[in-house]
């Protein structure tokens, strides 16, 4: 069963500054704000919540097709999702375009500044959900304004199922659009962050969203996850990691859990297992895409944690 991920394919860059921002950047002076930072330490990874999502499902033994739109500058994300065996049949490349990018640099506080190149991203909406056939479950995770609207109209339209997951795109949206969403889907997922920004921008409470949806699923970091389903709140303890490396990309994981859980037919506590499990593995390694494990290493794992066997 094929699992459409809508969203971003996306390099990261990494650079580590060996000591903090904050001795470097005079307060009464950012208004006239000119800094450079040396940054001895840099990494490029690959990302996009589209990309991170596909990686986590594909390592659990799933079929994931992701959707997205990609720069000039792709051919090493191509060659590397080729290797994975994941499809880049409905990721578009626009030449003129870079693929999208995040400059990320991290201090020795864990202070981040980040600058965001959307690129080819704004023409998402150049793809179509109906397009893409033998498709059993879709995700709308962070992509173009007008490409979310435009997938989570055509999931509805062709009776899909799907999952919206607003993530860091959810300032784009004014209430009326976030309700809409909300109306079409059959799953949200937030973070406890986005939770409370998407109560405030629909006017709908938490109870209010879970009433018109399948499930309404809040990741809470290191406490785990609640969803709200079957008119219950289902409190979903975390998994336990054997060290703490990057929690970046966790997210990600999860969701690819739930799409997995979803696809299995689970219960909601075992799916919320799966989803904390795969943040668990995730938080363990630098990076968003370099876990290595199969569904029975995952499997075996589970059953360790949780006491059964998926």
């Amino acid at each position: 069963m094929s699992a459409l991920i809508c969203g971003s394919l996306a390099y990261d860059t990494i650079m580590v500054f060996p000591d903090q921002f904050k001795n470097h950047i005079l307060p009464d002076k950012v208004h006239i704000l000119n800094v450079s930072f040396l940054v001895p330490r840099m990494r490029r990874e690959f990302g996009g919540c589209a990309g991170n999502i596909a990686y986590n499902l594909k390592l659990l033994g799933g079929d994931p097709v992701p959707m997205a739109t990609v720069g000039q500058d792709f051919a090493p994300y191509r060659e590397y999702f080729e290797e994975l065996e994941i499809s880049l049949a409905h990721v578009k490349e626009i030449p003129e375009l870079f693929t999208p990018q995040a400059f990320i640099t991290t201090d020795h506080d864990n202070n981040q500044i980040t600058a965001f190149h959307p690129g080819a991203m704004m023409r998402s909406h150049e793809n179509h959900v109906r397009d893409v056939p033998g498709v059993s479950i879709g995700i709308v995770s962070p992509d173009g304004y007008e490409g979310m609207i435009q997938n989570a109209k055509e999931f509805a339209e062709g009776g899909i199922p799907f999952i919206f997951d607003p993530g860091q795109a959810m300032p784009l949206f004014n209430g009326a659009e976030l309700r809409d969403f909300v109306e079409q889907a059959d799953y949200v997922t937030v973070n406890d962050y986005e939770s409370n920004l998407l109560q405030e921008r629909t006017g709908w409470s938490e109870r209010e969203i879970a009433q018109r949806v399948k499930a309404y699923i809040a990741t809470r970091g290191p406490k785990g996850a609640v969803i709200y389903a079957d008119g219950k709140a289902i409190d979903v303890p975390p998994a336990h990691e054997r060290r703490i490396t990057d929690p970046t990309g966790c997210g990600d994981a999860f969701r690819a859990g739930l799409i997995f859980g979803i696809q299995k037919d689970c219960d909601w506590l075992t799916i919320g297992r799966i989803g904390n499990l795969m943040g668990a593995l995730k938080v363990e390694h630098p990076g968003t895409q370099n876990q290595r494990f199969d569904f029975a290493e995952f499997n075996e794992q589970f059953k360790q944690q949780f006491g059964y066997a998926l």
